[in-house]
């Protein structure tokens, strides 16, 4: 066995992400946050929501919100193309608060990156209207974002995706 590889079946150190694009831009997600890769599928409008918010679907007997992730950050939807895919992660804004299910549109959500969590650094720039935008890794792909699932949705739009379930708290 050759030097400095690492041997058959042994993971490489650090945490897994799911890589995605945004435009010319990759980001990932903590795998750990990731329920299931699901393909695209069409959803249940909600009147009133923001134009990002796509609709509901039902998953594993639920109704799951779900929003086009490249619509809330750059203003158009994401493109329709085999490697788009609805992504179910757990949404917990409050570390105290219950674990939700939300949906997210990624396009070219089909390949993972495994880096250590402190390969990520601060960016130097902060955004408050797009919080969710954390640290940045660079790789051979060139830099990637890394998104924090609990920061996408501001409280009025939380609101509105899970009125029903805040009130059962």
């Amino acid at each position: 066995m050759e030097a400095g590889r690492p041997s058959p079946g042994r993971r490489s150190p650090g945490q897994l992400f799911l890589l995605f694009s945004m435009g010319g831009d990759r980001y990932a997600l903590d795998v750990q946050e990731v329920v299931e890769v699901l393909p695209l599928r069409r959803c249940k409008s909600i009147p009133s929501a923001p134009g990002w918010v796509a609709g509901i679907f039902v998953f594993r007997g639920t109704p799951v919100p779900v929003i086009d992730l490249t619509a809330q950050a750059l203003g158009q939807p994401a493109v329709v193309r085999t490697s788009t895919r609805l992504v179910v992660v757990r949404y917990q804004p409050r570390a105290s608060g219950p674990v939700r299910l939300l949906g997210l549109i990624l396009e070219q959500a089909s390949d993972t990156l495994r880096s250590p969590a402190e390969a990520f650094v601060d960016s130097g720039v902060i955004l408050p209207d797009v919080r969710y935008l954390g640290p940045v890794l660079k790789s051979e792909q060139g830099l990637v974002q890394w998104v924090r699932v609990a920061d996408l949705l501001d409280d009025s739009v939380r609101e509105l995706l899970y009125a029903a379930a805040e009130g059962d708290q």
